[in-house]
């Protein structure tokens, strides 16, 4: 337990954040799924419309260090990766 009163403070600081931070990794987490559930119907349409919303969300999180820039930056590349596979693809 948190003796004086810059580490209560702490806590309290670090409770607030981690919900914070719960509640980003949420929407950051149902955003890629969106993008996911589309390129498995093989819509590609769909998937580059959600796309764009997902990498803003994913922008937006790295700016405010909810996760690391080089993690948002890996999750974008390999969500664009697959959709023009699936363009690619569409286009044989």
């Amino acid at each position: 337990m948190a003796r004086s009163l810059s580490s209560q403070k702490a806590m309290r600081r670090g409770k607030r954040r981690a919900a914070r931070n719960l509640a980003r990794r949420s929407r950051i987490k149902s955003t890629i799924r969106k993008v996911t559930d589309a390129i498995t119907a093989r819509d590609s349409e769909t998937a580059e419309k959600v796309y764009r919303e997902a990498a803003r969300v994913l922008d937006r999180n790295a700016s405010r260090l909810t996760l690391h820039p080089n993690t948002a930056a890996r999750r974008k590349s390999r969500l664009a990766k697959r959709i023009n596979a699936i363009k690619a693809a569409a286009r044989k």
